[in-house]
C-alpha cells in the first residue's frame, strides 16, 4: 500500500494512493494508517491534493557513517556498531517545501537516504523480526550545517534546523530495502548514487540496535545513512533524492531572510 498525507480542499488527511482510470487517486484513511486501516469513501485525483511528508514522527533517529565510503570522505573509519542521532520532529518538511539554509552556516550538505516508518510500539525488538513493527520506507533527506557540525563536536544544532529533515513524497508499505538504487541530485546533476546493499549495518540491525536504546512509537523515523557524495547546496537550488522503487523527493533551497 502507498501511503501519503495529503492537503486538499476539505482539510489534511492520510491517504491510500490507488491508480484510477484517470490517474492516480487519494482514498482518504479514516483516523490512521496504522495497523488495518479503514476508508472514509472521500477520494481525490492526486493532481488535485498536495503532498505533505507522509508521517508526524514523535522523533526521527538517524544512522551515522552507515556505508563505509562516506565514513571515508567524512575522515573516519566505518565504526564497528550504529552510530545514532536525534533530529527534532519540527525539523520534518515535505515535498516541495523549501529547504532554508540559516544565515548562521556558510556550509549546507544535502544527504539524501533510505528512511524507515515504524508502524507500532516497540522495545527491544530483534533484527528477524524487525519487519513485524515496520510500517513502510520512504525518501529522506538529512540536510546538514557542515560547518557547525565541524565547530560543535556534536550535531543536535548541525542537523536539527527547522526544514532540515524534508520526507516523501509517500510510504511504501510493500517494499524490500536489501539492495535498491539511491540518488541524489542537485539542480539535475547526479551527485549521489550507491545501493542499500552496501549499508554497513542492515534494516534487521538498526531497529534491533535503536530498539535496544529507546521505545519506538508509530510513525517514529530512522534515517538509515548516507553514502558517499555528500555537498553543499546554496539558494536557488533544487535537491532531489530517488530512492529505487519509493519515488523522489524534491526541494527547492532558499536563504533565511
Amino acid at each position: 500500500m502507498r501511503l501519503a498525507r495529503i492537503a486538499s480542499p476539505d482539510g489534511v488527511a492520510f491517504v491510500s494512493i490507488t491508480d484510477g482510470e484517470n490517474g492516480p487517486v487519494a482514498a482518504e484513511i479514516a483516523e490512521h494508517p496504522f495497523g488495518t486501516p479503514t476508508f472514509t469513501g472521500r477520494s481525490w485525483p492526486l493532481a488535485d491534493v498536495r503532498l505533505l511528508a507522509p508521517i508526524l514522527a514523535s522523533k526521527v533517529i538517524c544512522i551515522g557513517k552507515n556505508y563505509a565510503a562516506h565514513a571515508a570522505e567524512m575522515g573516519g573509519e566505518a565504526p564497528a556498531d550504529p552510530v545514532i542521532f536525534i533530529k527534532p520532529n519540527t525539523s520534518i518538511v515535505g515535498p516541495e517545501v523549501p529547504i532554508v539554509r540559516p544565515p548562521s552556516s556558510e556550509r549546507v550538505d544535502f544527504e539524501g537516504e533510505l528512511a524507515i516508518v515504524i508502524g507500532r510500539p516497540c522495545k527491544d525488538v530483534k533484527a528477524a523480526q524487525a519487519n513485524d513493527v515496520i510500517l513502510g520506507f520512504t525518501v529522506a533527506n538529512d540536510v546538514t550545517a557542515r560547518d557547525q557540525q565541524a565547530i560543535d563536536g556534536q550535531w543536535t544544532r548541525a542537523k536539527g534546523y527547522d526544514t532540515f529533515c524534508p520526507l516523501g513524497p509517500w510510504i511504501e508499505t510493500d517494499f524490500d530495502p536489501a539492495d535498491v538504487e539511491l540518488r541524489t541530485e542537485l539542480d539535475g546533476e547526479v551527485r549521489q548514487r550507491s545501493r542499500t546493499s552496501l549499508m554497513l549495518h542492515d534494516i534487521g540491525k538498526i531497529v534491533e540496535w535503536i530498539s535496544g536504546v529507546m521505545t519506538l512509537l508509530p510513525g517514529d523515523v530512522i534515517l538509515t545513512g548516507t553514502p558517499e557524495g555528500i555537498g553543499p547546496m546554496i539558494a536557488g537550488q533544487r535537491v532531489s533524492v530517488t530512492v529505487e522503487g519509493l519515488g523522489t523527493l524534491s526541494n527547492p533551497v532558499v536563504d533565511k531572510p
